[in-house]
């Protein structure tokens, strides 16, 4: 491993190339809380803004003005790299009040399969097409079929694309889970949640293959 002199950001290298670096030199955990600091608005110096942020963040070093990019560079960074004790900042990202922040961590939600159901919920009504959008998809990934309705408005907007992406996944495992309960219907003596209900009529291998269809 690289002594810390050795260490330069090479800010114009991709953020995913930036941050294998940043990991290599300190550690995938280390890199990992540290993303989880910038997107809950901690203070990671200068080197750390430039791993996660690159030539746009020398800009700011120069001068410009931060606005909300430190948290969405944090939470870009962990589109790259991942532990579950980043969750609960991804989770508070998604009320910032910085639109480009709920998008990102939307973003991470799909990427990561975050149980954040609940909170993708009410971003399908954000004021921003492009959050109501990365809601619309992470809520078809990590939703159900109950929310299926809760995804049918957001294809009337500029979010229409995700949205009727969602309502696929969604639907399709509605389907699927319809076809297991059918499948186990078809089967009382290995199923005990049938068995309170009267037997199936019997199906020879034509009809069950039918079935399967």
């Amino acid at each position: 491993m690289a002594s810390e002199s050795e260490f330069t950001v090479q800010i114009d290298d991709s953020p995913g190339d930036r941050i294998t670096a940043a990991v290599a030199r300190f550690g995938e955990q280390a890199v990992i809380d540290r993303c989880a600091s910038l997107l809950m608005g901690g203070n990671e110096g200068e080197e750390f803004l430039l791993v996660v942020g690159g030539r746009h963040a020398q800009g700011v070093l120069d001068g410009a003005p931060p606005l909300y990019w430190p948290e969405v560079w944090g939470a870009r960074a962990l589109t790259f790299v991942w532990a579950a004790t980043a969750a609960s900042a991804v989770h508070r990202g998604l009320g910032d009040q910085a639109w480009r922040v709920r998008e990102m961590c939307a973003r991470v939600v799909f990427l990561r399969r975050l149980d954040e159901r609940e909170a993708l919920a009410a971003l399908l009504t954000d004021e921003v097409a492009r959050v109501r959008g990365a809601a619309a998809r992470a809520l078809g990934e990590v939703g159900d079929e109950s929310h299926v309705e809760a995804l049918t408005p957001a294809t009337d907007d500029q979010s229409a694309g995700w949205a009727r992406s969602g309502m696929k996944v969604t639907s399709k495992r509605s389907r699927a889970c319809s076809r297991m309960t059918r499948k186990k219907c078809a089967d009382p003596p290995t199923t005990p949640w049938c068995a309170s209900r009267s037997a199936p009529p019997h199906r020879n291998a034509s009809s069950s293959r039918n079935l399967a269809l």
